[in-house]
């Protein structure tokens, strides 16, 4: 999508300067919550860049002003991915996002910068998008529990937050089924499931991922910007438009699939949301062995060159409307 040329150089700063950081804070004297928003977590995840370029410059310039609370924009969380235009620059930022006295790599020292950063906030909007064909959709964590895993008490504010961003769809339960796939390897669950949004949460925030599409889509940008500014709505944070609600049940996460040898295949060109019945098949193992739904649901996720060992497709059964 064009960008206007303020809106094109602020980018192209984040790009040119991976070793920093750049965000933009306004914070109002009437008091209220304090969102942060952020793009390009994975760097090839543009869409959410260009619509806080978009807002930022709208702030700027006075067509938004900020009516209470604070508010901090973060176009471009990882410069150095983003530069590339790659997922990554050294790792995925979205796994194993947890401070370190001793960083590693790239990655790390973004972490480092990054974390107190969200826990000064109340609730992050964690802009994506995917790389399969797809309606767009937010996605929240867990309901509220006190066991060890990911404790959380703000599930009904989450999930009224996702509800506010305009997207067809709503998804839960994110670190349980990857705790699942990492059983699935062999591993012990650790710090691997843990990303912006578990930080966040562990912090006594909440958090919302919106995955706005296809990554080259031109509307994905749009749905981005709706999902941004209908959080702004929802929080009282700007007078703008709020995109509609979604009312409908939100899809659960409930199983995850590993792709086991470069023979294994989908058995069709699957989309996020693709509907399935109980016992229907899905894929094809390399030695022909049939891979069913277990139960009635959708496919969520599905990326036909995962790697052996990685997520190959996921399977969501819907949940409660009021969830």
């Amino acid at each position: 999508p064009a960008l206007g040329m303020a809106q094109h150089q602020l980018l192209a700063r984040a790009a040119a300067q991976p070793e920093v950081l750049q965000w933009h804070t306004w914070a109002s004297l009437n008091p209220g919550p304090a969102l942060v928003v952020m793009g390009a977590v994975h760097g090839n995840e543009r869409s959410g860049a260009i619509a806080i370029a978009r807002a930022i410059d709208d702030f700027q310039h006075g067509r938004l002003m900020l009516q209470r609370g604070r508010l901090t924009l973060v176009p471009v969380a990882n410069p150095l991915a983003f530069r590339q235009n790659t997922r990554e620059g050294e790792r995925n930022l979205n796994r194993r996002f947890v401070p370190r006295g001793d960083p590693q790599d790239y990655e790390d020292r973004i972490t480092r910068q990054l974390a107190p950063l969200l826990a000064a906030h109340d609730a992050l909007l964690d802009l994506h998008s995917f790389h399969t064909p797809g309606d767009p959709f937010a996605m929240v964590g867990p309901r509220n529990n006190s066991g060890p895993r990911e404790p959380f008490a703000r599930a009904a504010e989450e999930m009224a937050l996702a509800r506010a961003l305009g997207a067809p769809q709503v998804v839960e339960g994110w670190l349980d089924i990857y705790d699942r796939a990492a059983r699935a390897r062999g591993e012990t669950p650790d710090d691997e499931g843990i990303g912006t949004n578990e930080y966040m949460r562990s912090q006594g925030g909440y958090a919302v991922t919106l995955e706005s599409g296809l990554h080259d889509d031109p509307e994905a940008v749009e749905v981005a910007q709706r999902a941004l500014y209908g959080a702004l709505a929802h929080l009282g944070l700007a007078s703008v438009p709020a995109p509609p609600r979604f009312a409908g049940a939100a899809a659960r996460l409930k199983e995850v699939v590993l792709r086991d040898a470069p023979g294994d295949r989908l058995l069709q060109d699957w989309h996020s949301f693709d509907r399935v019945a109980a016992g229907e098949p899905i894929a094809e193992r390399a030695d022909g062995t049939p891979v069913v739904a277990q139960q009635a649901g959708c496919v969520l996720f599905p990326h036909p060159e995962a790697d052996v060992g990685q997520e190959w497709f996921y399977l969501a059964e819907p949940g409660s409307a009021d969830a």
